[in-house]
């Protein structure tokens, strides 16, 4: 490979502003508008990376979105960015650019010597070596060698990405000729059109590719036709990506800047979607076809036209369609001595006396080592060459069509899958779909738009000479000589697939795994095809019959800060703070975060105090008189509709249906999996519309959860969610004279038993506004819950402090309300269970046993893992009289044959101070059959003992609910 600049030309660049930037440490000379691969090929610099698994040297390939191989870390008076495509990142002054996965250098990798041992490495090697005497010998060192790229300890972020949402009557995906050519259909018609393209300068293949358009030069038709759209206030964005499209055609757009700023992400919800997003040129099948030098030969056209570099002097193309003879006749043109190999020997197009044409005749290997230096004939038949350029026809590029569910259909004339069944709303156009001329682009994008409902105007022209379509399939073939690659990326060779289906892996997808064909960055832009035409050969099979892979977004990599945007700190996980939180603070309130609140955790013992005295003097004084405790972070969420009651039921593990209005039920929720999610206190209050008080940290996870079983099961007119949490707060009063304190605020309703008993709700009113109040309790004492607008809740905590002075009312934080719950053996989500603790695991038996009707998590009850005998169960401990707490994580341990087991471990433990010794909570193998027990307890290597006992070690007969 001799690659050179050509003194003129370059549609891309500007000679006016010369760049200079490194690789792998060498000055590299460029323009503006140069990519770094436009750059380092025009200083022939041939090889740019390694290859994965093999460290083979590898050069350029290709142009765009499908380079596999020149990967680069980039820095300098850039953002730090690993693992960038030479082929789209733009050469900027300054830029420090360097070869992945090659130490020191690409052209000197101290880790090509692996290529010599390839024999002993081949596909899916790691699965059946390193195993004796053991993987963990030898993974250290293979994890260092594994892995593209570097990350840069010292980055630092450039700032938020942005986060745009943006809803349109047409998203065009593609600015190439069919892409340009819908979106001014769809503008003619009257549609707000958003068109987006990878590329900095729109045009696609009309930038490099001769053709004329409505009697004008491509290149001037594609600029008028973008100022016209731009006139008409539609939205252009350059050089953005539309990598994904996701439920309801919710299209993930990613745009680049080339000023330093982060990328923007940007959530496109469109009516209608075109998508002309082109084709890729696949590579060729023959012996070391992975040299430095050997190219896509569209590329090539590329670099040539509008970055004025010449790839080669003495240059080879090879060819089994007509899109290679345009290529040829340029780069002869340009002043390069060029050999055009064609596979066919018949209905080829007409050749330039400037090019020599050898029909008929086929690669059959590669000749060099660090660049390729010529090629060898399937005839015997050697050709000098500094550059080998090859087309092995075109892949229509429909992973989003894929992605929308679309279902692809195999074309014998065009040698690949096109989009076969329409899909709802979207349309494909261009070479997407198979076109070839642009008076098949044209005729198609006019379709395209006529399909969406749309009446179309004249559709544009081509007045000029018109791309031919012959081809004849050049597939890898089974048994073939020499290391042909498949998948430049990862390493795959014909001989990987050939072991893949001699170990039964013919399955695409098995396929995939075992060889890796298709993974990491590239997704198999170039070889999945080959790769599954050369399965259809080795198990006698049509390509169609052995299918393709499952198209997954991204489409390219997306930055991460780009998913995130915003969302850090705060943004991220914003603080949630109490309607009452400057009351608090007034009253010497020391505030900690509980699940996303901001929450008293108690009141005094701050600022270098005895918090652990005040928080024991809190609970201790709750039992004795009445505690107030600010309940507002507690979940409000309303089930309403005709269908509420069915809703519940297949929600919660208990049944609910059977509620009274105006009564309350305690229940779980369970995930599909039967594990408990969250616990809480259900409310009816007429026949149609419930009230879901969730734990506080579950809120938000609950409403979504009950939206999602909403849509899934029920419509909006049946049943309908709304979250009020934020718009109530909740006071809860309790202990023994909490009825006292609430009859002297005078709410208009009884609090006699009779008319509001234990898990009862009423309602009232306090200074004419209405408030609901539940009789319910998480310390076991006589409670009542008033939940009232939140902005109106501060006057009644200011009245019931007052009235409270004449109880000895204490306010209490959220500390010492934990020792009151766990006096009960009250239990709190994800902290008294764990990922595995089903309902029965807290003594909660009866609806498994029961309930005949579905509910969310009824099978998985039924497990074999659900029905062991030694799961783990909700237990109470005590210690010896006179020792300490047992520390929370403390595990329970079972001594065998000389090894210790864990059987369990501690989840909550407090020193009580209504029973003067410390409480605990935990999770015991079988303890609910194991009362009375003792059993070891271990933490930091400390063992002690403790009895396991009932979770609730207060006033098990629950009379002070009622006292």
């Amino acid at each position: 490979m001799t690659a050179s600049r050509l003194a003129t030309g370059g549609s891309a660049i500007d000679r006016s502003r010369p760049i200079r930037f490194s690789f792998d440490g060498a000055t590299v000379h460029g323009f503006a508008g140069d990519t770094i691969a436009s750059a380092l090929l025009a200083g022939d610099v041939a090889v740019v990376g390694r290859s994965f698994k093999y460290h083979r040297p590898r050069g350029i390939w290709g142009a765009g979105v499908e380079e596999p191989n020149a990967l680069v870390d980039i820095g300098g008076n850039v953002p730090a960015t690993p693992n960038t495509r030479a082929t789209t990142e733009p050469a900027r002054d300054g830029l420090v650019a360097k070869s992945v996965n090659a130490t020191p250098s690409a052209l000197a990798d101290r880790n090509a010597f692996l290529d010599r041992f390839s024999r002993f490495i081949p596909a899916a090697f790691y699965y059946k070596t390193f195993m004796w005497p053991d993987w963990h010998m030898f993974e250290p060192r293979i994890r260092a060698m594994a892995g593209l790229g570097k990350v840069d300890t010292d980055w630092t972020s450039p700032g938020t990405a942005d986060q745009i949402n943006h809803h349109c009557d047409l998203l065009v995906v593609g600015a190439g000729p069919a892409g340009l050519a819908a979106a001014k259909l769809a503008s003619g018609a009257g549609l707000s059109v958003t068109l987006v393209d990878d590329q900095l300068r729109p045009g696609g293949s009309l930038g490099h590719r001769t053709s004329e358009i409505d009697g004008r030069p491509a290149a001037v038709w594609s600029e008028e036709t973008v100022a016209e759209l731009a006139a008409a206030s539609h939205l252009i964005l350059p050089s953005t990506t539309a990598f994904g499209i996701y439920d309801h055609n919710l299209v993930g757009l990613n745009q680049r800047h080339r000023d330093g700023r982060p990328d923007t992400l940007w959530r496109v919800r469109p009516r209608q979607i075109v998508l002309a997003t082109g084709a890729i040129e696949r590579p060729l099948p023959f012996a070391n076809n992975d040299l430095p030098g050997i190219m896509s030969a569209d590329a090539a056209l590329a670099y040539l036209r509008r970055h004025a570099v010449l790839v080669g002097r003495r240059i080879v193309v090879a060819t089994n369609n007509d899109s290679a003879y345009e290529v040829a006749e340029a780069l002869a043109e340009a002043g390069a001595e060029v050999t055009l190999v064609d596979l066919r020997r018949d209905g080829t197009p007409a050749t330039p006396a400037i090019v020599r044409l050898v029909k008929g005749r086929a690669l059959a290997s590669a000749n060099g080592k660090l660049r390729v230096e010529g090629v060898t004939l399937d005839d015997g038949t050697r050709v000098d060459a500094d550059c080998v350029l090859v087309s092995g026809g075109w892949t229509p590029t429909i992973h989003l069509f894929g992605q929308a569910k679309g279902k692809l259909a195999w074309s014998d004339a065009r040698a690949a899958f096109l989009p076969g069944d329409p899909v709802d709303g979207i349309a494909v156009a261009g070479a997407a779909a198979g076109a070839v001329s642009l008076s098949e682009v044209f005729a198609g994008a006019g379709k395209a738009i006529a399909s969406l409902g749309q009446t179309t105007t004249a559709v544009p022209r081509s007045t000029g000479a018109e791309a031919t379509g012959g081809i004849l399939a050049a597939w890898p073939m089974p048994g073939s000589k020499g290391r042909i690659w498949i998948d430049y990326q990862n390493d795959v060779t014909v001989k990987d697939v050939e072991l893949a289906a001699r170990e039964n892996f013919v399955s695409v997808e098995h396929l995939k795994r075992y060889t890796t064909l298709g993974m990491a960055t590239d997704q198999g832009k170039t070889s999945n095809l080959p790769g599954l035409a050369l399965m259809a050969g080795i198990t006698g099979r049509t390509v169609p019959e052995v299918g393709t892979t499952t198209y997954r977004p991204p489409f390219t990599p997306v930055p991460l800060a780009s998913f995130a945007g915003a969302r850090v700190g705060e943004l991220m996980a914003p603080v949630r703070r109490l309607p009452l939180e400057s009351v608090h603070r007034a009253s010497g309130a020391v505030f900690q975060e509980y699940g996303g609140w901001l929450r008293p955790a108690h009141y005094g013992g701050g600022g270098g105090g005895d918090a652990e005295r005040s928080i024991e003097d809190e609970a201790r004084r709750a039992r004795q008189s009445v505690a107030l405790f600010d309940g507002s972070t507690l979940g409000k969420i309303e089930v309403i509709g005709p269908k509420a009651a069915e809703f519940v039921d297949f929600i919660y593990y208990n049944t609910m249906s059977t509620l009274k209005p105006g009564r309350c039920r305690y229940g779980f929720m369970l995930s599909e999996n039967g594990v408990v999610f969250d616990d809480g206190v259900l409310v009816r209050l007429d026949e149609h519309r419930f009230v879901v008080s969730c734990s506080s940290s579950h809120v938000t996870a609950v409403h979504a959860r009950l939206e999602e079983w909403r849509q899934d099961r029920f419509g909006r007119g049946a049943v309908y969610i709304h979250n009020a949490t934020a718009e109530m707060a909740t006071l809860t009063v309790s202990g023994p004279n909490a009825r006292k304190l609430l009859e002297t605020l005078d709410l208009g309703l009884s609090l006699a038993d009779a008319d509001l008993p234990h898990m009862a709700v009423g309602h009232g009113t306090y200074a004419g506004d209405e408030v609901r109040i539940a009789r319910v309790s998480f310390t076991g004492d006589r409670s009542y819950e008033i939940s009232i607008r939140a902005d109106r809740a501060e006057p009644l905590w200011a009245h019931l402090r007052q009235a409270g002075q004449a109880f000895d009312t204490v306010v209490i934080g959220l500390e010492a309300l934990m020792i009151l719950r766990a006096e009960k053996g009250f239990i709190v989500i994800g902290k008294d269970t764990d990922g595995t603790t089903l309902p029965h695991d807290l003594g909660v038996e009866g609806p498994r046993a029961k309930r005949q009707s579905e509910f969310v998590g009824r099978r998985s009850l039924f497990t074999e893992e659900a029905s062991r005998g030694d799961r783990i169960q909700l237990v109470g401990l005590i210690v010896p009289f006179g020792e300490a707490p047992l520390p929370t994580g403390a595990h329970g341990i079972r001594r065998s044959g000389g090894r210790l087991r864990s059987q369990g471990f501690v989840t909550s433990s407090y020193q009580s101070p209504a029973l003067g010794r410390p409480v605990a909570l935990g999770l015991i193998e079988r303890g609910a059959a194991r009362h009375g027990e003792t059993i070891e307890i271990q933490h930091l290597g400390k063992v002690r003992t403790a009895t396991i006992a009932a979770p609730c070690a207060f006033d098990p007969a629950g009379d002070r609910l009622h006292a």
